[in-house]
């Protein structure tokens, strides 16, 4: 088994100062979250997506529930109507909602304002291309390129070359139908028992309704979302909700979103999280008996457990690993022509479905697979895979370092990869986001690796204080 001790990064990371792995996030109305960074966001996207077009950019907005959601769009559709773009205000939705509506509007950009499981006085922003995925590296450097460059996006426009905004009034609705359309025709949910918890967040509305029109009996939770308890105690960050009404009402299945919907976390009928690496072992075994995995192969990130490669490779199946954050699984997807991949966190990317991770259609190929099968949740988790023990440890410094500059670290690494052997390994990176040192071990012994953790931890403490 290859270990792996330094993470995968493309090389725009480096030098890129607003965007990180998952578009522009902070405090809002602190820099980088501020009205003025928007509006120019808003300029340089439409300078970009209207670039050799003969039509006025379209670009479509959508939010989650965030109060400071207002005060951004605001300044985003400003800056794009400055361009001279139309913006179609989509209000809050999901962002896979946004992905599909950017296609189905035949739009040039969609952007969402979400900070996804972050508190809410976080906000940000990601962008998606024409095609409903999100852009590349290269497309946000030189899009933050623009937005710093004077004079780089022209004149202003002025009188009727002005832009406009309009509301799509329908927007909940079209994503509603186009959800339900990927649940296998001739099922129905009746008789099926559903808790979903929305986290107060984008899915607040259409989480219940595309369960419910489906046929479902649904108990709803983190539906009232008031600005500010976005993500509080609810939500896929805190599924116990989730579990606790499950095994009260006798519910086959329960279903946690984030903020922004593109990641869910399961609950079987007895209470039990079922993660995304256990959803995507299972999916992938169904899919390959069925002959509908491309390639028999499954793409997920270097944080997926071990027991999601082997239970893979024991079918025949083959795992792919890519840097953290859904958008290089995607990446990595398209460029291979795989249809299947995620994050264990619970991002999952059924790719003849939908172009980014989308969390209310991961939770119905859940239970597409239940009803198929007759079986229930916990027995399909059960046979999915054998998890390897996992122990992860964060540590934040005044600021990074390159891993190759933390020699105690390195030397306490390799011993440490020695000792495990092939039973196990070590993936040491720094968080997208913030300075702050992630190091994951995976082995047989769970008091071993724990032990193991935090004298890496010691370790990389050791090189800060040379």
């Amino acid at each position: 088994m290859k270990k792996t001790s330094k993470p995968t990064e493309s090389s725009p990371q480096d030098i890129r100062n607003l965007f990180g792995t998952d578009g522009i996030r902070g405090v809002a109305n602190e820099p980088p979250m501020t009205p003025e960074v928007s509006m120019q966001l808003g300029r340089a996207v439409t300078f970009v997506a209207g670039r050799g077009k003969s039509h006025s950019p379209r670009v479509v907005i959508g939010k989650d529930t965030r109060l400071s959601g207002y005060m951004i769009e605001t300044a985003i559709a400003s800056g794009i109507t400055s361009m001279g773009g139309r913006v179609i205000l989509c209000g809050p939705v999901p962002t896979p909602a946004v992905a599909h509506l950017t296609v189905s509007m035949r739009a040039d950009a969609g952007i969402v304002i979400s900070a996804s499981h972050n508190p809410y006085a976080d906000n940000g922003i990601k962008i998606f291309g024409s095609d409903g995925f999100k852009l590349p590296d290269e497309a946000e450097l030189e899009i933050e390129q623009l937005m710093t460059t004077e004079g780089a996006l022209g004149k202003r426009r002025t009188g009727r070359t002005i832009g406009r905004a309009e509301k799509l009034e329908d927007a909940r609705g079209r994503y509603v139908a186009f959800v339900k359309n990927t649940f296998p025709r001739g099922l129905l949910l009746d008789g099926i028992r559903v808790v979903v918890d929305a986290a107060n967040g984008a899915a607040y509305r259409v989480a219940p309704l595309v369960f419910h029109e489906l046929g479902a009996t649904v108990t709803s939770l983190g539906v009232k979302p008031n600005g500010v308890n976005i993500n509080r105690d609810c939500g896929a960050l805190h599924p116990g909700n989730v579990q606790a009404d499950v095994v009260k009402k006798g519910a086959q299945i329960g279903i946690a979103l984030d903020g922004d919907a593109d990641r869910v976390i399961i609950v079987d009928e007895k209470g039990q999280v079922v993660d995304g690496d256990v959803v995507m072992s299972m999916c992938a075994q169904r899919m390959m008996q069925d002959g509908e995995l491309a390639k028999n192969t499954v793409v997920a990130t270097v944080m997926s457990n071990l027991g999601l490669e082997r239970a893979l490779k024991a079918k025949g199946g083959k795992l792919i690993r890519t840097a953290v954050g859904d958008r290089y699984v995607v990446e990595a997807m398209r460029q291979g022509g795989y249809n299947l991949g995620g994050e264990q966190s619970g991002h999952l990317i059924f790719l003849d479905h939908a172009s980014t991770g989308d969390g209310l259609i991961g939770a119905l190929q859940v239970i597409a697979l239940m009803m198929k099968t007759k079986k229930p949740l916990s027995e399909l988790a059960r046979l999915a895979m054998e998890r390897v023990p996992q122990v992860l440890e964060n540590v934040t410094f005044p600021s990074r370092r390159a891993l190759d500059d933390l020699p105690t670290l390195a030397s306490e690494t390799a011993r440490v990869e020695e000792a495990l052997g092939d039973e196990g390994r070590v993936l040491i990176r720094w968080s997208g986001t913030e300075p702050k040192l992630r190091i994951m071990l995976e082995g047989p012994d769970e008091d071993s690796i724990r032990t193991w953790a935090k004298e890496l931890v010691k370790a990389a403490k050791q090189d800060y204080a040379d």
